[in-house]
């Protein structure tokens, strides 16, 4: 049975006028201040007419280290990303932010929502990343919530006992190819089907929508 919002309300409804777009990153390191942003992807997501949230669109850009930007030899191990292989045809931080913000800021109109938040695999690290660039690049309108994101981590971990997100993909049900995995653009992928699986599950529980009481405007 469909809810009586049309979808528009639908989203704005469900998150509390927050947008949820799925991140992820690929660095040279784990500080976001020094450490060199690789690759970054977005999905958004939307909802289908019984509030059932669906992967959307994505965009994906490999990344130039910014200026004075650190690499530490193990990440690129451990990633296998040659920064300068011009094959990767990276672009600025600020040629990567801008195109994933336009993306973001025209599904926040469309959803009817107030600005879009942080959805992530362990989302503080991805999240500092990209706020790091944020600031690096002094982008104007950043369509991101300053610190409030959903972890992906700590769901998975309630709803499937797993905080890995390769396991906790294959305990939802939805493939995961390991040799595929520390790209961006399928780590994000991957994390979205993991959220709208979590999210899904829950409505059909009974979890949403709740029938409350108004509970008035929280401080978040």
């Amino acid at each position: 049975m469909s809810n009586n919002l049309d979808d528009k309300s639908l989203m704005a409804s469900r998150f509390r006028g927050f947008y949820p777009v799925v991140i992820d990153v690929e660095t040279a390191g784990f500080n976001a201040a020094t450490d060199a942003l690789l690759e970054i992807a977005a999905v958004t997501l939307t909802m289908d007419p019984d509030g059932h949230l669906i992967v959307d669109s994505s965009k994906t850009y490999n990344v130039q280290p910014f200026d004075g930007a650190n690499l530490e030899p193990s990440a690129l191990e451990f990633t296998g990303i040659d920064p300068y292989n011009p094959l990767r045809e990276a672009v600025s931080e600020l040629d990567a932010l801008q195109g994933i913000f336009k993306m973001v800021r025209r599904g926040v109109k469309d959803h009817g929502c107030n600005r879009a938040v942080v959805v992530a695999h362990n989302a503080h690290f991805d999240h500092g990343f990209l706020k790091a660039a944020t600031e690096r690049t002094e982008m104007k309108r950043d369509p991101f919530h300053p610190f409030s994101c959903f972890d992906t981590a700590t769901l998975s971990g309630l709803a499937y006992g797993h905080t890995v997100l390769a396991k906790a993909c294959k305990l939802a049900g939805i493939e995961f190819d390991n040799k595929e995995a520390h790209s961006a653009l399928y780590d994000t992928t991957k994390t979205a089907e993991l959220f709208c699986n979590i999210v899904n599950r829950y409505k059909g529980m009974g979890g949403w929508p709740l029938e409350t009481e108004d509970f008035g405007e929280d401080m978040i």
